[in-house]
């Protein structure tokens, strides 16, 4: 199973036969974001910045699975030769920096990662002038811009799939329901009352709880008696399976808050862990989830290959590279470019389409899963092309 990551600093999945990328941007980036000028008949250069070298034995499983999985796209490139260059950051966002300049004085055409966005931001910064794009692996659009890509999917994408997805069901009015003093939980609420006024959606009442258990109960009364008053019809939550969530769908129930006629709804992956799908609470809910016979066919295939399932992250590599081979197939010295990696009709990845959008952030095709008898079903397929539903 795939496992989204609570942890705003990178948080994605995979995808297969993939094709696109997305490019780092610092935070006050100096660059353009045009990108090199290449000769597609000869090797191209591409650095990929892991965590490698970390205290962090975490990191270094990170750093292997990146490397290897851009490895895998490369064995399956047809018609394009890509010299892969790995440079390890040790989750620095110090060292990040020096080794981008390293990885463009030797040669480097585009940059793929680094993980965090901390080390991300300090990249774009540092190589400004160098006419290099980046494509980082993390999720926060507020490092997007200028020479910087995110190629994790965002909040922001999430939030309008789901929402958008509940107003063509009928649903005109919802409350928000989020953690107070917690930077995921207040960009998971913003995403979803942004989500929410662009699809015509009625924010009803936005509810907030402390970040703690006894937080949690306390909340629940007046949380509860809010849902009941606004209207809403619908409830979204911005806590995941690891935070508040299990104990919000047991709660709100318990105090009067009917799922089968109040619509819940989530912005994070309800599947992970599997437990999760056992609480009578969440029966019925609606969550996002990347095309889940994509992101099957590249775990099965990561593991024949290393003998291992791949961690969560690791199809943000493969996309890199596969995507940048798409592009450079074309033959084009501007492959590079941001005109070339923005391109709308976008790429196929391991978990689906998406595309690389001009401001640094990035559209993923995302399916609608319902959960019903403890177990998920599509009720909304992920869209193949950016012309189709959801989008």
């Amino acid at each position: 199973m795939l496992r989204i990551l609570r942890n705003a600093r990178f948080g994605l999945q995979f995808l297969l036969l993939g094709i696109a990328a997305i490019f780092l941007a610092a935070c006050q980036p100096g660059g353009t974001g045009g990108g090199p000028s290449i000769n597609t008949q000869k090797a191209v250069p591409v650095a990929l910045l892991v965590p490698g070298n970390s205290a962090s034995s975490g990191d270094n499983l990170i750093a292997a699975a990146l490397e290897n999985s851009a490895r895998l796209a490369i064995a399956d490139l047809q018609g394009v030769e890509i010299d892969l260059r790995v440079y390890n950051t040790s989750g620095r966002a110090d060292v990040a920096a020096k080794v981008a300049k390293e990885a463009v004085s030797d040669g480097a055409k585009i940059i793929l990662g680094p993980l965090y966005a901390e080390s991300a931001n300090a990249v774009g910064v540092a190589i400004s002038n160098k006419n290099v794009n980046i494509l980082a692996f993390s999720n926060k659009p507020d490092i997007a811009g200028g020479n910087v890509f995110v190629l994790g999917n965002t909040f922001q994408n999430t939030a309008d799939r789901i929402v958008s997805y509940a107003a063509r069901q009928g649903i005109s009015s919802a409350m928000v329901i989020s953690g107070s003093g917690d930077l995921s939980e207040d960009a998971g609420r913003d995403a979803l009352v942004t989500a929410a006024n662009n699809s015509g959606v009625t924010v009803a009442a936005l509810g907030t709880f402390e970040m703690s258990q006894q937080g949690v109960i306390n909340a629940i009364p007046d949380l509860a008696a809010s849902a009941k008053s606004s209207g809403a019809e619908a409830l979204l939550f911005a806590s995941g399976t690891e935070g508040a969530l299990p104990l919000l769908a047991q709660l709100l129930p318990e105090n009067g808050i009917d799922p089968t006629a109040t619509q819940f709804i989530g912005l994070t992956r309800w599947d992970i862990p599997a437990s999760t799908l056992a609480l009578p609470g969440v029966q019925s809910g609606w969550f996002a989830l990347p095309d889940p016979g994509l992101a099957a066919q590249f775990a099965s295939r990561y593991e024949n290959a290393y003998g291992q399932p791949p961690h969560p992250i690791a199809g943000l590599s493969y996309d890199g590279i596969a995507a940048i081979g798409a592009l450079v197939r074309a033959g084009k010295s501007d492959a590079l470019t941001q005109s070339a990696l923005t391109q709308p009709s976008g790429f196929v990845g391991v978990n689906g389409v998406f595309r690389l959008l001009p401001d640094g952030t990035n559209q993923r095709g995302l399916a609608i899963g319902q959960i019903q008898d403890n177990q998920v079903n599509i009720i909304d397929p992920a869209p193949r092309s950016f012309s189709g539903t959801g989008f």
